[in-house]
């Protein structure tokens, strides 16, 4: 295992190196730079100012080039400045965006955990059941609605139809004071986002439930169980769904690093500041360094949950071993 372990670790650096590759020169590869946008909101800017400033900045350099540079930099820990706020770019995101992304697809990952493992072992249950013909057509329903409409039904419906019922978009509320006012707020805030971000996994994780649980409660050693004298609960809950719920966690794991993706269209709709809707903004003025920052962030991110997915299946499961 620590043989296994060391080896994919030593994997992750030049994983890392090749996705900065191919994520800067996708960038480059957008019409504009920073400059450009500074160009656009100052009528007094020459042509003189344009030159020296893309001079200085190394943009007149070929990408490969600026991609050097950009590398040399951050291997000293400097990720560059956001020329859109004006500060390290680093800092921007981790903590002023960050923090509100991780409560968003926290509470969104628990929230899809809570409802598809009772959801889909229940189903495999009562297969062939009104509840289980429900189950799956919310799941069908779920998977095929892409993220951004339902976030926009969603407004439509609560915050425009009942008139309020549920905030439209944004973190708070203006004018809201005290501890407990302020909860409540933030928490009317996340439902809708929250909602939205979660119904992808929700539907896609309890199909992998019930089926894995389906193919689980036919094996030998429940039909043993079973002649043993056990009681149905004791099989299914405590035997069946132990081992039903291990290919879930692989699942899991690689969905955890999406949800941080996702967010991206969830906070544009819903005008959550978090580091999705960071990395829109950041895309759309050319702010390069906030967007790398952010991109090579979820991209460690995915490494380590496909890592952490791979030990968690191993702890969960005493057959598997990694030599």
């Amino acid at each position: 295992m620590i043989v296994y372990l060391i080896r994919r670790l030593l994997q992750v650096i030049p994983t890392l190196l090749v996705i900065s590759l191919i994520l800067f020169g996708l960038l480059a590869l957008k019409p504009g730079d920073p400059i450009d946008e500074m160009r656009r909101g100052n009528p007094g800017f020459t042509q003189e100012d344009y030159d020296r400033l893309r001079e200085f900045y190394g943009l007149d350099k070929p990408w490969y080039v600026q991609y050097w540079r950009w590398l040399g930099r951050v291997l000293h820990g400097d990720f560059g400045i956001s020329r859109q706020f004006g500060r390290p770019a680093a800092s921007y995101i981790f903590r002023y965006r960050f923090p509100n992304t991780v409560l968003l697809s926290g509470l969104s990952l628990l929230l899809a955990f809570v409802i598809s493992v009772p959801a889909g072992a229940i189903s495999a249950i009562r297969q062939h059941t009104v509840f289980d013909y429900s189950v799956t057509v919310v799941n069908f329903i779920g998977v095929s609605i892409p993220i951004f409409w339902f976030g926009i039904m969603l407004i439509y419906v609560f915050a425009v139809r009942f008139r309020g019922f549920l905030p439209a978009g944004g973190l708070a509320s203006p004018g809201v004071v005290g501890t407990w006012p302020v909860f409540v707020d933030r928490l009317r805030h996340l439902i809708l986002p929250v909602i939205a971000l979660s119904s992808l996994q929700l539907a896609q994780w309890t199909r992998f439930m019930r089926s894995s649980m389906l193919e689980v409660i036919k094996l030998d050693y429940i039909v043993t169980a079973r002649a043993k004298g056990l009681s149905e609960p004791v099989i299914l809950y405590r035997h069946a769904l132990r081992n039903s719920i291990l290919p879930l966690i692989t699942l899991i794991g690689l969905n955890v690093p999406l949800l941080f993706s996702g967010a991206i269209l969830t906070e544009t709709v819903f005008n959550w500041p978090g580091m999705g809707r960071a990395i829109f903004d950041a895309i759309l003025v050319n702010d390069f360094n906030v967007a790398m920052v952010s991109l090579m962030f979820i991209s460690l991110l995915v490494l380590t949950f496909n890592l952490l997915a791979d030990l968690a299946y191993a702890l969960a499961d005493p057959r598997v071993r990694y030599e």
